[in-house]
């Protein structure tokens, strides 16, 4: 007799044949089962493409026109038509149409995901609403926070949202453009159109339209890493 823990493998196998075949015979494209797994409280629209090394789990819906991974995992999503999602994780979240996500972005509970946005690679997001057709393209962090449309995030720009003890929001206006290695530090809001210097630290209110510089003046010291080869020698 086969032991327990192969009893239920072979169970869960099965199971899992039956649910691929359901949304094989549905219309739901894959090229390979290699490593797909899909529970079966899963729905998929016809259309919609599945590649290797995907896990689509819990209460996740996949509208048509998507195409999820290779090597992604959804987890109690709703996802809207012609979305993209490329070695990435989400979890717990609402994204709507058209957006592309990753690869290795990662997408943490109660987020909402406006259409068109672009969340690209090492992006995370936590806790937060991005609106219709921002840009957070690169090695950025987004918690706790309200951002409007149309946003663009320069690379590295954090949301410092906790401070030991309490979460605090980020809130960003429409058209915002946020400089690369901006520290946006919460509570703290950015206006309507307004712009963030690259390399800021930003503690207070950006007013709509303006330009917030938060960085120390640059020094620049002739010669010395001349003098300083010379007298290491």
């Amino acid at each position: 007799m086969e032991n327990e823990a192969i009893t239920a493998y072979r169970q869960r196998r099965a199971a899992f044949e039956a649910t691929f075949e359901r949304h094989l015979a549905a219309g739901v494209v894959f090229y390979s089962a290699d490593g797909i797994l899909i529970d079966d409280t899963v729905e998929i629209a016809p259309g919609a493409v599945i590649l290797p090394g995907t896990i689509l789990r819990g209460h996740t819906a996949i509208a048509a026109g998507c195409e999820i991974g290779p090597n992604s995992m959804v987890r109690d999503c709703t996802i809207g038509d012609g979305v993209t999602v490329n070695a990435s994780q989400l979890n717990e979240s609402r994204v709507d149409d058209g957006v592309k996500i990753g690869p290795f972005a990662y997408i943490r509970p109660n987020c909402h995901v406006g259409a068109n946005v672009k969340v690209g690679d090492f992006v995370e997001l936590k806790n937060s609403d991005i609106g219709a057709g921002t840009k957070i393209s690169h090695l950025t962090y987004v918690g706790d926070s309200d951002v409007g449309q149309r946003v663009n995030f320069g690379c590295g720009t954090v949301t410092v949202n906790y401070d030991g003890a309490t979460k605090f929001r980020t809130t960003i206006g429409d058209d915002a453009f946020i400089g690369c290695n901006t520290n946006l530090v919460a509570p703290v809001k950015v206006g309507d159109g307004a712009y963030t210097a690259a390399g800021s630290t930003i503690t207070n209110e950006v007013p709509a339209d303006s330009l917030a510089i938060a960085r120390s003046v640059q020094v620049v010291k002739k010669q010395w890493a001349a003098k300083r080869r010379k007298s290491r020698k």
